[in-house]
């Protein structure tokens, strides 16, 4: 029998197996309820010598030139520290928080050694090269888009992420710069700030919190502050129908309480105060002469929620990634926020704000998972439901084989006296890849993508992973656009692209090459479309 030095608690000792080679198990170590002793971070550079195809000149410049991530940065993020109960549900969610930082490829948490009740923890990580001098285009939906500046997600190796570049797309021409630290000094509040001086206004946003940044977590407070000044479009074809002026304040204070983890579960209770302004104003000028015009809405809203997570993650490969450790939720997420606006606190009508989100995940990523959602939106007023939006989702992943997976994502939307400003539109920025951007617009909605991923080994000079997709997207939307012309109906497109997994560089996790051909559609839309951009997934 053995006790712990400064505690009352005993426990019977378990003999070990005499072996030079073992290594104890989780289980083992929980059983013995062993101690963290000593944890060391072992930050691995962009590039490892010790393997010949990365044993270049060049590889070794980047090294050199790259500020790795400093060790107290990658400490200050876990869940445990020295003296703690060893706990391996703690270890894996301080990995997967690890790997939610786009500046780290990869991260491994193990017991390493074990003697007398106390285990030493060894964190393994890999960076990547985070400094980007940007100088990219793109195109997507028939239109392009660029940016040119300077960014680093990883300032210094301080995993400050900082921004300073000049973006075109569609909608605007900006100058933008971003600050965000997520660990603040040592602390686990988040400071970011952003402001973007845009050809048609600004926009300025300031975010200050602690989150529940853990499962364990036990409060969270926080406030954001946004004001913009930008001219809004309405659309329809892929063309501009119509333009008005938005001056939008959105500000919100909240705090939250929770009892952290109890059998698997985190539930969590949050209240808040939202300040929601949006004023509208008419366009014109020679090409649009006329402008459709939003009513002005101001609401004051306390609110109150609720939300409940399980704790049921998995970790898998080459499902929206390539060749990385990829984090899937397969448990279930409920989320529930009550609102209330009156006019005697300074809201222009009386309102009741509802909105909800459920997520479950079902199967497991080795064959077959599915997961589904369901977001709702409304705002309950005189009596009646405007601005009423209902998303329905469910995405299907079958492992055919290491190489080649079986994606399937069906999306629903239907809803009800939607404000002008919330168009539902679909197009070739959001799932019709054969068709111009914001192509169709209505008030109900159904997009199907189906994919077949191929996974490929080639890994050309250890720089870039390469996979192909072919695809079949299929949607169409139903009811009235506003400033919409007769609905085409279904619209079906077919394509094939290829997908650059980027393992050293958190610019673009994978980027997109595609090819895609529309079946449907009027006259006037091109014959192929070529896409090509960054993506988060693939």
């Amino acid at each position: 029998m053995v006790c712990l030095a400064g505690s009352f608690h005993c426990a019977v000792t378990i003999a070990a197996p005499q072996d030079a080679v073992w290594k104890p198990t989780p289980e083992y170590l929980e059983a013995q309820h062993a101690v963290i002793g000593e944890i060391e971070v072992d930050n691995a550079n962009i590039f490892d010598p010790q393997i010949p195809e990365e044993n270049h000149a060049l590889y070794r410049l980047a090294n050199s030139l790259h500020v790795r991530t400093r060790p107290k940065i990658i400490l200050r993020q876990l869940l445990f520290q020295s003296g703690d109960p060893f706990e391996q549900r703690l270890l894996e969610e301080s990995e997967r928080i690890l790997r939610s930082n786009d500046y780290l490829r990869d991260a491994v948490i193990t017991p390493v050694r074990y003697a007398d009740g106390v285990v030493d923890i060894l964190i393994h990580t890999v960076d990547v090269w985070t400094l980007d001098p940007r100088l990219s285009v793109g195109r997507s939906g028939g239109e392009n888009n660029s940016s040119f500046g300077l960014k680093d997600s990883n300032l210094l190796g301080t995993g400050i992420h900082f921004g300073l570049f000049q973006k075109s797309n569609v909608d605007r021409d900006m100058t933008q710069f971003t600050l965000f630290d997520r660990e603040l000094g040592n602390t686990r509040y988040s400071l970011g700030t952003s402001y973007s001086d845009n050809s048609d206004g600004y926009r300025a946003e300031l975010a200050f919190g602690r989150p529940f940044y853990a499962l364990e977590a036990r409060r969270s407070s926080g406030l954001g502050l946004l004001s913009a000044d930008q001219v809004d479009s309405l659309y329809d074809r892929g063309e501009i129908q119509a333009k008005f002026r938005h001056q939008l304040q959105y500000h919100r204070i909240y705090a939250g309480i929770s009892k952290g983890l109890e059998n698997g579960w985190a539930h969590r209770h949050s209240i808040g105060f939202e300040y929601q302004e949006d004023r509208f104003a008419p366009y014109t000028d020679e090409t649009y002469p006329y402008s459709e015009v939003p009513e002005d809405r101001k609401y004051l809203i306390p609110y109150y929620e609720w939300q409940l997570i399980e704790d049921q993650y998995e970790e898998a490969h080459n499902h929206d990634q390539i060749g990385v450790t990829e984090d899937r939720f397969l448990g279930t997420l409920l989320n529930l926020r009550l609102g209330y606006a009156s006019r005697s606190f300074g809201s222009l009508e009386n309102a009741l704000f509802l909105d909800s989100t459920v997520r479950t995940g079902f199967g497991t990523s080795d064959s077959v998972s599915l997961i589904t959602s369901a977001d709702f939106h409304s705002r309950l007023q005189g009596g009646e439901m405007n601005d009423t939006l209902m998303t329905l989702g469910a995405t299907l992943h079958h492992r055919q084989s290491d190489d080649w997976l079986l994606h399937v994502a069906l999306t629903g939307n239907l809803s009800h006296n939607l404000d002008l400003d919330h168009q539902l539109l679909l197009g070739g920025d959001n799932g019709l890849r054969g068709y111009p951007l914001r192509y169709q617009g209505g008030d109900s909605s159904l997009l199907l993508t189906v994919e077949e991923r191929l996974f490929t080994d080639w890994y050309p000079f250890h720089l870039i992973r390469i996979g192909a997709v072919g695809f079949f997207d299929a949607g169409r939307t139903w009811g009235v656009n506003p400033v919409g012309s007769e609905n085409l109906g279904w619209l079906k497109d077919v394509g094939v692209g290829l997908r650059f997994g980027n393992t050293r560089s958190g610019i673009g996790r994978v980027v997109h090459l595609d090819l895609a051909f529309p079946l449907d559609g009027d006259s006037s839309i091109d014959s192929m479309q070529i896409l090509f951009k960054g993506h988060a997934s693939f």
